[in-house]
């Protein structure tokens, strides 16, 4: 009885060593390996737990992209607000010396990374590697718009979002793309019908309810947090721009029916004065821009676009609009250095006020409207040049979002 209660007593005992060395051997394969990048580095202060494991979710996929060469860059806005009001410290402790978890230790549910689609092609290698890395993913594509003009390519599809998932934190890669105006898109993202709904909680996603453009932007390189991360050189800049950066795309289908009925004026002179106008609205929105100050498009230029996706060539102007509120005494000396002085201005600051800028008697005139907001509706005021006649026009104000009036 005796050596049955031994052999029992070593079978335990052998049974729970074997345990604890398992578990030693998870540990190092998955959180101490040099193939899984550094250790988590000494925390001062830091959160234990979830915390921890969302720092260690964002360096494995960090380590995934770096050793497939593609260079990402953080967008996450509530990470940016975090790093934009400490950016002259991170500078400072560029070698990573700090050691507090503060910014990627924070309680959220993903990270939001950016790509530049020039930068990468696509490789099955990565999604293999990510797998292999404990993973989940999923792409999602939708059809290039850049191609919708040209009848054999308008269903060709493009990748606009990764979800890399592990644990109960995610990754949100969010591919932007160069558009002919020069300035950087992103897709919405829309799942099909066979994708996992329950994937990521994707209600919470900061990018993807809506296609969204921005300037092309300066990158910037720091150690946070133990990890070297690029991000916006300027974080109050995009975080800026994210909040007015919802794209309307324009409507191809409805403006090549148009151009059935009504065909386009390919003649030289329309072709040169387009030409002249879009590059006018480039140097106004530069000028405008530079000035804080927001602006649409208005009258027959947003027409155009809407009617036609393009503008209108016995037009002969570009026309904005800008909230009276939103007026400075800036803009026209701002306009004049760019090489536009002022031609005409009617109205005045509390009713009707209208700019026109035109750098000479060949070149595209611009007008400004100033738009007054009342109780139901807003208005702006218009005079014409030869006679002094003034005119008024009402628009309702769902206007605002961009619709023509």
């Amino acid at each position: 009885m005796q050596r049955i209660n031994k052999n029992v007593v070593l079978g335990l005992l052998t049974l729970t060593s074997s345990i604890f060395l398992l578990f030693q051997l998870y540990y190092y394969k998955y959180y101490l390996s040099s193939k899984n990048g550094a250790v988590f580095p000494k925390i001062k202060g830091s959160k234990a737990g979830q915390d921890n494991s969302q720092w260690h979710v964002v360096r494995k996929f960090l380590n995934l992209v770096t050793s497939h060469n593609i260079v990402v860059h953080l967008i996450d806005p509530v990470l940016l607000e975090l790093i934009d009001r400490d950016l002259e410290q991170l500078q400072t402790f560029s070698d990573g010396s700090r050691s507090e978890c503060k910014y990627f230790c924070t309680p959220r549910d993903y990270t939001t990374f950016g790509l530049l689609d020039k930068t990468w092609k696509l490789e099955v290698g990565l999604f293999q590697a990510a797998e292999r890395m404990g993973f989940q993913w999923l792409k999602l594509q939708s059809k290039d718009p850049r191609l919708e003009g040209m009848e054999d390519l308008s269903g060709t599809e493009v990748p606009l979002h990764y979800i890399f998932k592990q644990a109960t934190h995610a990754i949100h890669l969010v591919v932007f793309y160069e558009r002919s105006g020069n300035y950087l898109w992103h897709g919405p993202l829309r799942l099909k019908l066979h994708m996992d709904r329950a994937f990521v909680p994707f209600q919470k996603l900061h990018f993807g309810r809506y296609s969204g453009a921005y300037d092309k932007m300066e990158l910037l390189t720091l150690s946070i947090d133990g990890l070297i991360v690029q991000v916006p050189k300027k974080p109050s800049k995009f975080l800026e721009e994210r909040t007015h950066s919802r794209f309307v795309e324009c409507r191809y289908k409805e403006a090549r029916s148009f151009f059935q009925l009504y065909p386009d004026d390919t003649s030289p002179e329309a072709m040169e004065f387009r030409t002249k106008a879009k590059a006018l609205l480039h140097l106004s929105a530069l000028t405008l821009n530079n000035l804080g100050v927001q602006f649409w498009l208005s009258s027959g230029t947003c027409l155009g676009w809407y009617r036609q996706c393009n503008i209108i060539p016995y037009s002969k102007d570009l026309d904005l609009g800008v909230f009276i509120q939103n007026y400075k005494p800036d803009i026209i000396p701002a306009f004049q250095r760019a090489g536009l002085p002022l031609k005409h201005k009617f109205g005045k600051l509390e009713d009707s006020l209208e700019l026109s800028f035109q750098g000479g008697e060949d070149e595209v005139k611009l007008d400004i409207f100033f738009f007054y907001e009342e109780d139901d509706h807003m208005w702006n005021g218009g005079t014409q040049a030869k006679s002094g006649k003034k005119f008024k026009y009402d628009s309702e104000l769902v206007f605002a979002e961009g619709k023509s009036y």
